[in-house]
């Protein structure tokens, strides 16, 4: 995709994991055939920026080299996988997952924003991260398989997860899903093998996540982060792997080195695209603004260089949208909602929430 610095390269590690010298190799490639800057997105991947159409070809050879790129571009599309980050080697989420890659022939071609959330730790965690197919717990400790926009999903089991989500994507597709787009507004009946009859557990808080995690939670303010400060996280002392999550953060397998933004640190509740000049959609900066309101701001914070709303598709309790240089303020909305406040420089919205 292109955008104001050049090309983004989207890159999913297989399992949503890269070991210590996977990630120190991808941000050399980063550093060599992009701008030197990665995003990491709210789906738990990784965006190499500042490609060129020159550099891209040399780029995506390393990263079929390292493991982290699938050479067959269709493989590599319907690999839209997300696992809840503290997953282990021989459980039901590492097991299902491995699963799917070893039967990707079988998946059907699905519009490219689809995603399946592999979220089967003892309760979900990945409730409101986007996808639309999930495998969940129940409050029995049961499997089941859920279509977004349905509140129940229908049971399912370690050896039979992989066919039984075949069955929901090959269905989604001839019920007409790839006009849908997504499975939230796709309201054809489920087939009969897969009517939903199980409610998944309450979702498990962050806090409770990262408990079980294999090492220290690193937020990333933004989602944005250097080559060379990846490179210094993965050659942290005892850090085996980085595992990628949907929160603005890595978890450092094995690592034991107290972050910089800890998970309740104010920044990491903002959403801030990367504004101008960056993206050529919008209008104004916007990540220092979005630096300076966080801690001012109760709630959710999300500051937009344009109408689209890329960083955030839900709505926010504030959300500040460019607009031919200037701000419009809403409140739980989304970027581009009628504002409540219009035509605001930074200095006013300071001002608005209590800045001197």
């Amino acid at each position: 995709m292109l955008a104001g610095d050049g090309m983004l390269v989207r890159v999913r590690p297989p399992l949503g994991r890269l070991t210590a010298m996977q990630a120190i190799a991808l941000s050399d490639a980063a550093r060599r055939h992009g701008n030197g800057q990665i995003d990491l997105t709210n789906r738990a991947a990784l965006q190499i920026r500042g490609v060129t159409e020159q550099s891209h070809p040399a780029l995506l050879e390393r990263l079929i080299a390292l493991g982290l790129t699938d050479p067959d571009p269709v493989h590599e599309a319907r690999r839209n996988f997300l696992l809840t980050p503290d997953w282990e080697p021989s459980d039901d989420t590492a097991r299902i997952a491995q699963d799917l890659l070893a039967r990707i022939d079988d998946f059907p071609e699905l519009p490219p924003k689809i995603g399946i959330a592999i979220d089967t730790g003892p309760a979900p965690s990945l409730t409101h991260v986007p996808a639309d197919f999930r495998f969940e717990r129940s409050e029995s400790g049961a499997l089941l398989l859920r279509a977004e926009g349905r509140p129940l999903g229908t049971s399912t089991s370690p050896g039979t997860a992989a066919q039984d989500l075949i069955v929901l994507a090959r269905w989604f597709i001839e019920t007409g899903g790839a006009s849908s787009g997504r499975m939230a507004r796709h309201k054809a009946p489920l087939p009969l093998p897969l009517l939903p009859e199980v409610a998944p557990a309450p979702s498990r808080s962050l806090q409770q996540l990262l408990a079980q995690a294999p090492g220290p939670f690193h937020g990333i303010p933004f989602g944005q982060l250097s080559t060379d400060s990846l490179a210094a996280l993965a050659g942290q002392q005892g850090v085996i792997a980085l595992r990628l999550s949907p929160w603005r953060g890595l978890i450092l397998e094995g690592g034991t080195a107290s972050p910089a933004h800890a998970p309740t640190d104010p920044l990491l509740r903002v959403d801030a695209c990367p504004g101008a000049p960056a993206c050529p959609q919008a209008s104004v900066p916007t990540r220092d603004l979005a630096a300076r309101l966080a801690p001012l701001v109760d709630g959710s914070l999300h500051i937009s260089g344009c109408a689209k709303g890329c960083a955030r598709a839900s709505p926010a309790d504030i959300v500040l949208t460019g607009r031919q240089g200037r701000f419009d303020l809403a409140r739980k909305a989304r970027a581009g909602s009628p504002p409540d406040r219009t035509d605001l420089t930074p200095r006013q919205i300071l001002a608005l929430f209590g800045s001197p």
